[in-house]
């Protein structure tokens, strides 16, 4: 594998629709589809990813507002499954937890003590299933990174903990910056001080746009770095507009800037683009 890189999942709720034939929340097929989280979690192992994100992104107590399911139960099936699908096998578990459907405020409903209730109980529920690392991505605001990091930090102080948020596109004065405005700097020294195995980004856009954001975090950031884009735009019936190759092709060139240490996919990424990037990455 080049220079040591670390192959992480794609994207675990647009794979899921992808197998699915009733489109709900995916935390759902904990429960109620648990045959296609397994194969998933088996098709992203097969096709060569050493971590692999339990279906747990979108799994807080907002989500699950008026639905007769508690955080505990799905975070712990969730935990069961990912076990399960990936028992015997070289492969990491990665508790996956992402942003809140609303703002902090003042831009948004949600009290940073709020938040932060809402992330320990993903934390503990999740922890408590021996996850071998805590993955926090998809955020559009540090400021809800940092409250969820401070919930695991606090959960477990030792657990290798992982951060990535995902940008609007740069500008020339101003470079690359989140939909709240953060920085490339901003993030680097945000998120430090809860000692991330890495930073960097994750979703945002295909490769061609995310490619110039990751090269940015590589000549700032002394922290290694996760660099997991979209698949380009994803499609409904599954996939997405990039083929394996192309895809492949353009994100290993992040493999050649400095720090950085996992690759992997998001949106529209199933297997099949894992197995693309694989290949590229072997050669």
């Amino acid at each position: 594998m080049k220079k040591d890189i670390i192959l992480i999942d794609g994207g675990v709720g647009t794979s899921l629709w992808e197998k699915a034939d009733d489109k709900v929340p995916v935390w759902r097929y904990n429960i109620e589809n648990p045959e296609i989280v397994l194969e998933l979690h088996k098709e992203m192992a097969n096709a060569g990813a050493k971590y692999v994100l339990a279906n747990t992104f979108g799994a807080n107590r907002l989500a699950m507002h008026g639905t007769d399911y508690t955080v505990p139960q799905i975070v712990t099936r969730a935990m069961e499954l990912a076990h399960e699908a990936l028992d015997g096998r070289d492969v990491k578990i990665s508790l996956a937890m992402g942003p809140l459907t609303g703002l902090l405020k003042p831009f948004g409903p949600i009290a940073p003590e709020e938040c932060y209730d809402i992330y320990k109980e993903m934390a503990e529920a999740g922890i408590t299933g021996k996850p071998d690392a805590v993955y926090i991505q998809t955020f559009l605001d540090l400021e809800m990174a940092k409250i969820a990091a401070r919930a695991v930090r606090d959960t477990d102080p030792d657990i290798p903990l992982m951060i990535s948020l995902t940008f609007t596109k740069s500008s020339p004065k101003k470079g690359p910056r989140t939909m709240m405005g953060n920085s490339v700097p901003d993030i680097i020294e945000g998120l430090r001080p809860f000692d991330p195995i890495a930073i960097g980004l994750n979703c945002s856009s295909g490769p061609e746009d995310a490619l110039p954001i990751i090269e940015t975090f590589s000549r700032l950031s002394d922290i290694p770095l996760v660099f997991k884009p979209n698949a380009g735009k994803p499609m409904m019936e599954g996939g997405s507009e990039i083929d394996f190759d192309e895809f492949a092709k353009e994100v290993v060139k992040a493999a050649d800037y400095p720090g950085v240490k996992y690759i992997g996919g998001c949106c529209g990424a199933n297997a099949g683009y894992i197995a693309a990037l694989r290949d590229r990455l072997a050669e």
